[in-house]
């Protein structure tokens, strides 16, 4: 069932796709798991998009696609459970306006049972700075697909840190430039190559 789910998104198959996830949600299937086939399904469609075989109408309606089927999942995710691991800040950074990534790891931090605040894009320093004093947050997750994205987290990390918060959580940063030289230049806790191991750093700083 998600491999059929992560086939059709992958083919770019709105009315299939949604189909199958009212059908696999209406079988009991676990809302996770069915977020981890969109998220596969979404790979497949940039894998595609960069070997130049899917054209940008392409990645916008596969975009789509996955928020109208996240729609469907987060309801089922809620189920009236009010406990949470802790408040999340996430947002794409202040330059950078790509949110299909940044999404993804949001949704499927809700799913794993965190309060997870979205900025959005194109997120000032100072924004996260708010939202994280705000929800007295234990993590910020930054997102950034640009490499001009890199300065920009550099600048959140340092506001984070004059505000006096830096100590008291963690940060972690994620994008498809992302590395261990962009880490060590933000100075920023980790980074996540991809959504599930964002969801397992979130659990190893706040688990």
């Amino acid at each position: 069932m998600s491999d059929k789910i992560a086939a059709l998104i992958a083919e770019v198959e709105e009315e299939g796709t949604l189909e199958e996830v009212r059908r696999a949600l209406d079988e009991g299937a676990g809302p996770l798991s069915l977020v981890e086939a969109l998220r596969e399904g979404m790979s497949v469609v940039g894998d595609k998009y960069e070997a130049k075989e899917y054209f940008l109408p392409d990645l916008i309606i596969s975009a789509e696609i996955f928020k109208e089927a996240i729609a469907l999942i987060e309801p089922r995710l809620q189920g009236g459970n009010s406990a949470t691991k802790g408040a999340v800040v996430i947002g794409t950074v202040h330059g950078d306006i790509h949110d299909i990534g940044k999404n993804i790891v949001a949704t499927m931090l809700r799913c794993n049972g965190y309060d997870v605040h979205d900025l959005g894009v194109d997120v000032p320093p100072q924004s996260f700075v708010n939202k994280a004093s705000q929800t007295q947050a234990g993590l910020v997750a930054m997102s950034g697909l640009l490499t001009l994205g890199f300065d920009a987290m550099k600048d959140t990390v340092d506001a984070l840190a004059e505000a006096g918060l830096k100590d008291k959580l963690k940060i972690i940063i994620g994008g498809g430039s992302v590395n261990e030289k962009v880490l060590e230049y933000c100075r920023a806790d980790a980074f996540g190559k991809n959504p599930t191991e964002a969801v397992r750093l979130a659990d190893r700083y706040m688990g």
